[in-house]
C-alpha cells in the first residue's frame, strides 16, 4: 500500500511538472517588485508603468521567441525587508526575472535571495555597493555612482572653490557622500561642511541654515526626490542665490512639479531625461503620457529600457534560460539602431554596470533642458554577426 501511494505521488508531481514546464515554454514570467507605496512610491511607480508599456508592445508584436511576457506587480512599501520576502515568494513562483527594487536599500537586501535562486534581477538602484559584490544575476539599467559621480565631479571643479554637501543618511545617500569625497579629495574643490538628513525628512530649515552658514560656492543636494523638492522649496524660501547641484534624483520630472518654481536654477548630471533630444526618447516620452497620462520621470525609461535589454539577452542566446541569459549581459553592447525599444546605445560590463551617453541639465521654466551631451567611458559598438 505504501509503495502504490508513493508511485501515484510520484506520478501526480511529474504531471504537475509537466504543466509547469508548459506554462513556462508559453509564457516568460517576470516579478516587478517595486516602491508602489511609501516613501519611493513616485520611483516605483514610474518604473512599473516603464515595464508595462515596454511589455504592452513586446507582446503586441509577438513576444521574445515567440512567447508572450506575464508580469506581476508586488509592492515593497519601500521596505527592506518586505523587498526580501517578496524576492523569495517571486522566486517561489518560478519567475524567470525580476526587476526591481528601485530604492538600493531595498535592492541590496532582497538581491541575496535572487543571486541564490540564479534568477537574472535588473534594478534602477544607484548605490555602488549593489554591483561590487561580485552578483553575476543582478544588472543596472542606470547609472552606478561609481559611473556618474565622475561626470559631475568634473564640472564641479571646473567652476567652485567650495562646496557644502547634503546627503540623505541611507545606502543611496552614504554611497553618493563617500563618492564626491573621495573624488573631490586633492582637487581644487573644498568641501567646507557635510550634511545628513533623514529619508522621508519634512523639515529643511536646518540643513539649508547649516549649509549658508558654511558660505560655499554651491551647495551639492543628493537626497531622493520628494526630499530632493522639499529642500529646493526651502532653500528658495531662506533666499538662496547660490547654484544647487546635484545628480538625477534633483531635477527629475516629478521633483520639478512638486518643488515648482524653487527648481528653476537647479543644475545636474543626469542619465536619463524625457527631454533629451534625440528622436526614440522624445516617442517614448509621447507613448508615455499617452498610456498614464503623466509625464514619464527618468525611472520609467529604467523599467522601459530594461525590459527590452532582457528581450535582447534572451534573443540572443536563443532561449529562455537564466543561467545563459545572465552570462550573456556581461559585455552585452546593443545599438538602438538594431534594438530601438533600448532608445540609447548601452553597454554592460562584467559587473552588471551600464555605460552610455549621458547628460548636463538645468531646471528652466519647469522643465530639464540639456546643456551639454556627455559621451560613455568607452565607445559603443555592437558586434557584427558573421
Amino acid at each position: 500500500m505504501h509503495k502504490r501511494n508513493t508511485l501515484k505521488l510520484i506520478a501526480a508531481c511529474a504531471l504537475l511538472a509537466g504543466t509547469c514546464a508548459t506554462y513556462a515554454q508559453d509564457t516568460i514570467k517576470i516579478a516587478n517588485i517595486v516602491e508602489l507605496s511609501g516613501g519611493g512610491v513616485v520611483s516605483g511607480t514610474n518604473f512599473r508603468d516603464g515595464i508595462k508599456l515596454a511589455v504592452g508592445e513586446i507582446n503586441a508584436a509577438g513576444g521574445i521567441l515567440g512567447k508572450k511576457i506575464v508580469v506581476t506587480d508586488m509592492d515593497t512599501q519601500t521596505n527592506p525587508g518586505v523587498a526580501k520576502g517578496l524576492a523569495q515568494k517571486a522566486i517561489d513562483d518560478g519567475v524567470f526575472a525580476i526587476f526591481g527594487p528601485v530604492f538600493s536599500g531595498s535592492i541590496l537586501v532582497s538581491m541575496a535571495e535572487t543571486r541564490k535562486a540564479e534568477v537574472p534581477n535588473w534594478t534602477g538602484g544607484e548605490a555602488s555597493a549593489i554591483t561590487a559584490q561580485g552578483n553575476p544575476y543582478i544588472f543596472r539599467t542606470s547609472f552606478g555612482q561609481s559611473s556618474s559621480f565622475p561626470k559631475i565631479t568634473k564640472y564641479i571643479t571646473g567652476k567652485y572653490k567650495t562646496l557644502a554637501v547634503i546627503y540623505q543618511n541611507n545606502d543611496f545617500g552614504k554611497g553618493g557622500r563617500d563618492a564626491i569625497v573621495k573624488l573631490l579629495d586633492g582637487s581644487p574643490t573644498k568641501i567646507v561642511t557635510e550634511i545628513a538628513t533623514d529619508q522621508g525628512q519634512v523639515d529643511f530649515s536646518s540643513a539649508v541654515v547649516r549649509a549658508k552658514a558654511a558660505n560655499p560656492d554651491a551647495v551639492f543636494v543628493y537626497v531622493t526626490e520628494e526630499e530632493s523638492a522639499r529642500a529646493l522649496r526651502e532653500f528658495k524660501k531662506q533666499g538662496f542665490t547660490k547654484p544647487l547641484i546635484g545628480e538625477t534624483t534633483l531635477t527629475g520630472q516629478k521633483v520639478i512639479e512638486l518643488a515648482g518654481d524653487s527648481a528653476n536654477g537647479a543644475f545636474a548630471h543626469v542619465g536619463l531625461t524625457v527631454d533629451a533630444p534625440i528622436p526614440e526618447m522624445l516617442a517614448y516620452k509621447a507613448k508615455f503620457y499617452q498610456a498614464y497620462k503623466y509625464i514619464s520621470d527618468h525611472n520609467g525609461i529604467k523599467g522601459y529600457t530594461g525590459i527590452y535589454t532582457m528581450k535582447a539577452a534572451i534573443e540572443k542566446v536563443g532561449k529562455v534560460d537564466r543561467k545563459a541569459v545572465a552570462q550573456a549581459m556581461h559585455g552585452l553592447k546593443l545599438s538602438a539602431k538594431k534594438h530601438p525599444g533600448i532608445i540609447m546605445d548601452v553597454a554592460f560590463d562584467n559587473n552588471g554596470d551600464l555605460d552610455r551617453e549621458s547628460f548636463l541639465v538645468e531646471v528652466k521654466n519647469g522643465r530639464q533642458e540639456v546643456v551639454s551631451l556627455l559621451p560613455p567611458i568607452n565607445p559603443i559598438v555592437e558586434p557584427v554577426k558573421k
